[in-house]
């Protein structure tokens, strides 16, 4: 398989990713942290090539990540009052949430009763995710690998395991997701980073 790179300013790129992501295929696409690499969340075997060609081991989840909050309704059970605050207060941005999963979603997405969300907050992620809908997304990168930063870095190390590259230059880079479980009646933090845990919970109890 060879791997297409096309600049994401393309005026067909989008719709050539679409085309790709329903046909069970991978891309890979720059978010605000760094470039991801995504396919089609309800798709086991699409899941299967991101585990395949990253050296992934199953038993680590893939976050999913959506352009905006009606994109959950297949996804997850529930949203919490107090997630909703936070996704007005964050959203798009650097805040993960856990939520409960939709079950009819493939066991190879996460293992685990929670599904991880975020909507990035990058123009061509966003406007990917209008058009696919929500996407399974991890590194752009092979396991315990450098986390790529540009279109080239990519393909130094998944070039012909994954089928297209959307080109947006090279990222700054930024500080890996807060990441809040809102599972339970309270927030619990899983990975503090540009959003500091006393906020979210300043804003959770917010009334």
């Amino acid at each position: 398989m060879k791997t297409q790179l096309i600049s994401a300013a393309h005026p067909d790129a989008i719709a050539l990713a679409c085309q790709v992501v329903r046909s069970g295929g991978l891309i890979a696409f720059p978010t605000d942290t760094l470039y991801g690499l995504g396919c089609d969340p309800h798709s086991p075997t699409a899941l299967q090539r991101i585990y395949a060609a990253k050296g992934r081991a199953t038993s680590k989840a893939i976050p999913v990540l959506i352009s905006h909050p009606d994109q959950l309704t297949n996804l997850v059970t529930g949203f919490p009052e107090q997630a909703v605050k936070l996704t007005e207060e964050w959203w798009p941005g650097a805040l993960t949430l856990v939520l409960p999963k939709n079950p009819d979603l493939p066991p190879d997405l996460t293992p685990y009763p929670g599904l991880a969300v975020r909507m990035p907050e990058h123009p061509v992620a966003l406007s990917l995710l209008d058009q696919t809908g929500p996407l399974a997304v991890t590194s752009a990168n092979l396991s315990d690998h450098e986390n790529p930063r540009d279109a080239q870095g990519v393909l130094a190390q998944l070039n012909e395991l994954v089928d297209l590259v959307l080109d947006g230059g090279k990222l700054s880079g930024g500080q890996a997701s807060t990441i809040i479980d809102c599972m339970g009646n309270e927030p619990k933090l899983l990975r503090e980073g540009p959003i500091p845990f006393s906020e979210i919970l300043e804003r959770w109890y917010t009334k």
